[in-house]
């Protein structure tokens, strides 16, 4: 459903003007108007949306719920768009990918957007504060895909709903009495999909963690944190994690150029002993023991297959030592029975 009547763009999200002041924000008001679009909870053919064309600028979440699904192979990938999200359903053209995927859109609860169109681009020039502060929310949903790719990253499932929860409640939640409210029903499905998990393994790190009192999920389908907020790397523990310095090699000419400097001993400069702290160390132990458990399992396997192959092997070497005598003593009895 859309709403031909345009409405202005900074009454529906005034965050966009907060950069305007003066006469400057009442023009701005007065001008950038645009196009309202409901849409009902299901799944979402956003190439359908009635004037919609990739020159636009994109579309603003106002409120509701939406899903993006990538799918690659047997595996679906989802993120969570919210009000004052910008997305860009269609692209300039479709190219050639070497890698195989599908992008699906969902609409989890009734849903309205602003049509960013060619005609509000072209009335932006005249102010660039909105047209920075729309960028800024692309930057920002950049970021929370970074954050997520971060989370799906956690080497135990109940870590990574942990660190998910307190992320959609920086946006979605609600402070009550009993602990940080989250009003989304995300089945274990999708909280899988959005932690890169198997539902059965969600299930099981859910009910850990019910155990321990961190989460709860409420009668009505939504979810209640009860702990402490989780996600920050503790001092002592950043000094193991290394920075990136590149990732491509260098140049042939700047590499003839550059030479390494010698590091000279200096015992003012030599590095603490690094102090992890006993929950992080705990949890590195038990993801060492689970790596150490498995690759013994595997070097008995292979020891098992190696014994049953020497076994083999030597019925083999004596079935041909009785075959070659056997060959001799046959050929003796032709010969006497020709004499």
């Amino acid at each position: 459903m859309t709403d031909r009547q345009a409405t202005p763009l900074l009454e529906l999200d005034p965050d966009l003007g907060q950069l305007l002041s003066g006469d400057r924000l009442e023009a701005a008001t007065r001008e950038l108007r645009v196009a309202v679009h409901t849409l009902d909870p299901g799944p979402w053919l956003a190439d359908r949306i009635s004037g919609a064309s990739p020159s636009h600028v994109g579309l603003l979440v106002l409120d509701g719920i939406l899903a993006r699904e990538v799918l690659v192979s047997d595996t679906v990938s989802t993120e969570l768009l919210g009000p004052g999200d910008v997305v860009r359903p269609w692209r300039l053209h479709e190219g050639a990918a070497l890698l195989q995927h599908q992008v699906r859109w969902n609409v989890l609860a009734r849903s309205r957007f602003a049509l960013l169109d060619r005609r509000l681009g072209v009335e932006l020039s005249r102010y660039p504060e909105v047209n920075a502060a729309i960028i800024d929310r692309v930057n920002e949903r950049a970021l929370r895909l970074a954050v997520t790719q971060a989370i799906s990253q956690l080497n135990r499932v109940d870590r990574r709903l942990l660190a998910l929860f307190w992320h959609l409640a920086e946006r979605w939640g609600r402070m009550t009495a009993d602990g940080v409210a989250l009003p989304l029903t995300l089945s274990h499905r999708m909280l899988g999909q959005l932690i890169g998990a198997r539902r059965p393994t969600v299930s099981t790190a859910l009910s850990e963690l019910a155990k321990h009192d961190e989460l709860r999920r409420r009668a009505d389908g939504t979810w209640l944190l009860t702990g402490a907020p989780v996600g920050v790397p503790e001092p002592e523990l950043e000094r193991l994690i290394p920075i990136r310095r590149r990732m491509l090699p260098p140049e042939p000419a700047q590499e003839r150029a550059v030479e390494p400097e010698p590091i000279a001993p200096d015992a003012a400069t030599e590095l603490e002993p690094v102090h992890v702290a006993g929950v992080e160390l705990r949890t590195v132990l038990l993801r060492l023991r689970e790596q150490c458990e498995t690759q013994v399992e595997e070097m008995r396997e292979a020891f098992s297959r190696t014994t049953a192959l020497a076994q083999r092997s030597v019925e083999l070497r004596d079935r041909c030592r009785e075959t070659r005598m056997v060959r001799p003593a046959a050929g003796e009895r032709d010969t006497s029975l020709s004499a």
